[in-house]
């Protein structure tokens, strides 16, 4: 590696900035005169104060002169060779400043410093150029619309009254946190929006710090087959095929377990295993939940949840917008909590580290008692793309099955619904009117009677029958 950045690759780096002032002025965002030989240091730091005062290059005169160095700028260089230079250049930056970082680093892990060591390193990999210009806002209106669809646009949830208050569900490489109590029931929301989307077709990966494999995998046969938990032992054979069946048109489910304390970086190797051992990428990445994980670029005390959590926070959402997919996460609610009717920013665990860096916070409301009626209560805490905040969701929940879905009696979800597309559950849908029906104009056909019907105990009934 030594020879592959030698004096003389060295040299030609200098006088090719030389011979190119733009070159180096963007070379100079990473330029570092004391990463060079030792024979070319002081040329390289002539160059760069000169630049710095004069807003000039020097000429290959003067440097020589004062250095005491051969340099010669090189004739006939065109466009594709600047494009290797900054390449190059790059690379050589990041090279040598890795190699200084462990050098320097030695020492600090004699004493057991690891904090600075990391961010030796970690400075050292990030060195890079700004090539990207982003986004020329007036050339391109329709493709640049079409791209933030296509590319970076809002997955639907599976609960369109959600999804309405989203402005269309959550968007690829944002961080998503669900905030419960203990026991509120983070586990399942994560996992039926893990079913939500693998029976969209996309690849879902369920990392899991709290439950075991076996026990998640479980509950998620109950959500894919509507086969309720207690039911699965009594008939393995019928839920092997319902399984397998639903698999050969649903996208991935993988589950894993991984114990507390894991970092981003434990999650990124985990995640480049699977790709390279299935060939398959990640849409989705369940984290349940991120209470239990420590940062990877700080050394913190467990017990400083503010620092913890504000460093985890934001290593996900990094990791998030490197892998390009859909996140969510869970959070766990203080005890303050457990017995109000509205959440707000005091009531995460934590603080505000977690709201500040997450793009979609959503609180989780539920008891025992609710949950026996089959009801949940979501509250939008906070959203970065709509105007949702505060607004608070009534979902079913089908005790037996798990299933997490769209209240049949949100008024606004009938509505949003009819507009967009129902399916039978939700055309069975029903109003009181104890008032007798008009008579029928001729050659009218007969309207059905509206009821009074319980549409939890129905959707129940409709379940049982599917899965018979």
């Amino acid at each position: 590696m030594n020879k592959e950045y030698g004096y003389d690759v060295q040299k030609v780096y200098l006088q090719m900035m030389l011979s190119d002032a733009q070159s180096f002025v963007r070379c100079q965002t990473i330029f570092d005169h004391s990463l060079f030989d030792r024979k070319l240091q002081d040329a390289a730091e002539f160059m760069n104060a000169y630049v710095t005062e004069h807003n000039a290059l020097p000429t290959e005169e003067m440097v020589n002169a004062t250095c005491q160095t051969d340099l010669k700028v090189p004739e006939g260089l065109r466009e594709e060779h600047y494009d290797w230079l900054l390449q190059e250049f790059e690379t050589f930056t990041r090279h040598k400043g890795l190699e200084r970082a462990i050098l320097e680093s030695a020492e600090l892990l004699e004493k057991g410093e690891y904090g600075p060591v990391e961010d030796k390193v970690k400075n050292a990999i990030q060195v890079g150029l700004q090539k990207d210009l982003g986004i020329n806002y007036f050339e391109d209106p329709k493709g640049r619309l079409m791209g933030l669809k296509d590319n970076n646009g809002q997955v639907s949830t599976g609960w369109t009254t959600l999804d309405r208050k989203l402005f269309g569900g959550f968007n690829k490489g944002e961080l998503n946190i669900f905030a419960g109590g203990s026991g509120a029931g983070k586990s399942l929301f994560l996992a039926n929006l893990g079913v939500n989307w693998a029976l969209n077709g996309m690849n879902v990966c369920y990392l899991t710090f709290e439950l075991s494999e076996a026990l998640v995998a479980m509950r998620v046969d109950s959500m894919f087959t509507d086969i309720p938990t207690k039911e699965i032992f009594k008939d393995l054979d019928g839920v092997e095929m319902k399984v397998k069946m639903i698999g050969k048109k649903a996208g991935a489910f993988q589950v894993k377990y991984m114990p507390s304390g894991k970092n981003a970086n434990d999650i990124r190797s985990y995640l480049k295993e699977y790709e390279i051992k299935t060939g398959r990428k990640i849409d989705v990445l369940l984290v349940d939940y991120l209470d239990l994980m420590m940062p990877m670029s700080r050394k913190v005390s467990p017990s400083d949840l503010f620092i913890k959590d504000k460093f985890v926070s934001e290593e996900l959402r990094n990791l998030a917008m490197e892998l390009g997919c859909v996140f969510v996460t869970a959070a766990q609610l203080n005890r303050g909590a457990v017995e109000e009717i509205e959440f707000d920013h005091s009531h995460i665990s934590g603080g505000l580290s977690k709201i500040q860096t997450a793009d979609n916070v959503i609180g989780i409301f539920t008891s025992r008692a609710m949950r026996e009626r089959g009801r949940y209560q979501i509250q939008l805490m906070k959203t970065r793309s709509s105007s949702g905040v505060g607004a608070k969701i009534d979902l079913e929940f089908d005790i037996d099955s798990l299933r997490i879905r769209d209240c049949d009696e949100d008024e606004d979800t009938n509505n949003y619904a009819s507009s967009t597309g129902s399916s039978v559950l939700k055309g069975l849908q029903r109003t009181t009117d104890t008032s007798e029906p008009p008579e029928p104009d001729a050659g009218e056909a007969v309207k059905k009677v509206r009821a009074d019907t319980d549409s939890t105990k129905l959707r129940q009934f409709i379940g049982n029958l599917g899965s018979e």
